[in-house]
């Protein structure tokens, strides 16, 4: 029985990578959801601050994205 089931974890362990970068990236797909969704609302509000909102926008989006990135490579490097 103990037989059996050793080729199988060493595919869930050769595989830990891909689903650990899937599971770091619904973190960081939800937060740019959240702040586009928010930004826009933000611009339909005040129209007159629309440069400042975007430039929050993006800045967020890049340190948001940063942390997806991050996720790619930790299971890669931490072995």
């Amino acid at each position: 029985m103990l037989a059996e089931a050793l080729p199988v974890v060493a595919e869930v362990k050769g595989n830990l990578g891909s689903v650990a970068y899937g599971l770091a990236a619904i973190g960081p797909g939800i937060g740019v959801g959240i702040i586009f969704g928010q930004g826009v609302q933000a611009i339909a509000r005040q129209p007159e601050l629309t440069n400042v909102i975007r430039q929050n926008m993006l800045l967020g989006f890049a340190l948001t994205e940063a942390l997806a990135l991050i996720g790619f490579v930790v299971p890669f490097v931490h072995k």
